[in-house]
């Protein structure tokens, strides 16, 4: 969202094998209608190392209130790193420059054979500080990414950090039940060459964190 009480930003797209076409949808979300100049778009990975401009140019929007404007895009995916990336739109809003990613994200994937797969047993407690329990039950290895399943007692949503062989891992969401204190982390995938996974936890106060490293067979 940009400027909430003026326009939102949106992407959608769709993933072919060597393309991703989509477009920006701007809308309009109060009553006035504003003028929205698109000046720059880009792609950029999740962990921040890579962003390039997408080939769009300078467009000049009238957005009417509530209603929807599409900016259509094609992005060649085929030379990008592994990883997942997002979209970031620059806009000027009735003359104020504003920065926005857009809500959906998507995955180049990583060679096949080279990312762990199947799920792991883990089944440990670890304390954050005298009143919190956290309890990491499994992890879950796909192609493009794992899932960690945590219970926390009493519920709360922790900070938490992973990183395999000291290498951060990008967490990509975090998934919280406050009424059962479940909680999935999604995150990047573990390589086979990883030798163990590294799982850090903190909670509400200063100095209240645990962590943990899991062997990877």
């Amino acid at each position: 969202m940009t400027a909430p009480e003026q326009v939102s930003v949106r992407v959608r797209f769709e993933r072919f094998p060597a393309t991703v076409k989509g477009a920006f949808i701007i809308r309009g979300e109060d009553r006035d209608p504003h003028q929205v100049v698109l000046r720059e778009s880009r792609v950029v990975a999740v962990d921040g190392r890579t962003a390039r401009p997408l080939s769009m140019g300078l467009a000049t929007l009238d957005v009417a209130p509530h209603h929807d404007v599409f900016v259509p895009f094609e992005l060649g995916v085929t030379d990008l790193d592994p990883g997942w990336y997002g979209f970031v739109c620059d806009l000027d809003v009735d003359g104020v420059a504003v920065s926005s990613p857009g809500d959906k994200r998507f995955v180049v994937a990583w060679p096949r054979g080279t990312v762990r797969r199947g799920q792991v047993g883990i089944g440990k407690e670890l304390r954050l500080g005298t009143a919190t329990t956290v309890r990491i039950e499994q992890l879950e290895c796909g192609g493009d990414s794992i899932k960690l399943h945590l219970s926390v007692m009493p519920p709360g949503r922790p900070t938490v950090k992973l990183s395999a062989d000291g290498n951060r891992l990008e967490i990509l969401r975090v998934e919280a039940d406050e009424a059962s204190g479940r909680v999935r982390v999604t995150a990047y995938p573990l390589l086979r060459s990883h030798n163990s996974l590294t799982i850090g936890l903190k909670g509400r106060g200063r100095g209240v964190c645990a962590s943990v490293d899991i062997p990877l067979l």
